[in-house]
């Protein structure tokens, strides 16, 4: 029987999660076990195996319809593959190739800047929160009735133990409508950049800032043209000397 939504579970779709895979069997051979199992219940489009380390064990493999993709939740939910038995689920969230097969260019382009949009603000709080586990724990309360220590006076050469405020790497900031561009080539003026930024959807204007070299703000109207122009020419090598510029967002 084909899979349906319960109350509370995802709803039919192309795409399929599969988790509770062998994290020690190198991807090209999971890859390969994985499509000559799914391809048994339909075209298979597109199959991701995660290899980074937070997310081994993990597969997706895209239908190109919903109705294969049940099937084959049904039929291979608990099967072993390599001693151990896989997880499946509808995913929660359409993949690019789902997408894509719509045929719909200008939806594609909206759900994959949404679907970047959405890894940079999870980048951005997973770099907030490791910064606040290397923040100092709070002092222990001394016992009632204990003396209390004797204060080191300014300029005892102590460091002050005030916890900072968790500071984002540029990399991780999460996305907002204006671009920082660094180490920017000598002689690239706002004409030189315009003509690089102006082609995303949305551009406003190129900022360059009075008396530093090498550094401008680009704005858009809104966040998904400049989420669009910072993947498109983040690592561009620019100018004579090649040299990689370097586009993050704009700390607020």
């Amino acid at each position: 029987m084909a899979a349906t939504a319960a109350n509370g579970a995802t709803a039919p779709n192309c795409t399929v999660y599969v988790r509770n895979l062998e994290e020690r069997i190198k991807i090209p051979a999971l890859t390969e076990a994985l499509r000559e199992i799914f391809t048994e219940y339909g075209n298979v489009i597109d199959l991701v195996a995660k290899k980074n380390l937070k997310a081994k064990g993990q597969a997706f493999i895209v239908f190109d319809n919903p109705e294969s993709a049940a099937n084959a939740i049904d039929e291979i939910q608990g099967f072993e593959l390599f001693d151990k038995p896989m997880v499946l689920d509808f995913a929660r969230s359409r993949s690019d190739a789902a997408v894509k097969l719509s045929g719909d260019q200008e939806e594609f382009e909206t759900h994959k800047r949404r679907r970047l949009a959405e890894k940079e603000r999870k980048q951005a709080q997973e770099a907030i929160d490791a910064q606040k586990k290397l923040k100092r724990p709070p002092p222990v309360a001394a016992e009632a009735g204990a003396p209390r220590p004797i204060k080191a006076a300014r300029g005892a050469g102590l460091k002050s133990t005030t916890a900072t405020a968790a500071v984002v790497p540029d990399e991780y900031l999460p996305p907002n409508k204006i671009l920082f561009v660094q180490n920017l080539p000598d002689g690239y003026d706002a004409d030189s950049l315009s003509a690089i930024f102006a082609r995303f959807e949305g551009f406003r204007e190129v900022r360059l800032v009075p008396g530093r070299r090498g550094l401008a703000f680009i704005e858009y109207e809104n966040e998904s043209g400049a989420i669009s122009a910072k993947e498109n020419t983040a690592g561009m090598a620019l100018g004579d000397e090649n040299k990689v510029i370097k586009v993050t967002y704009q700390r607020q």
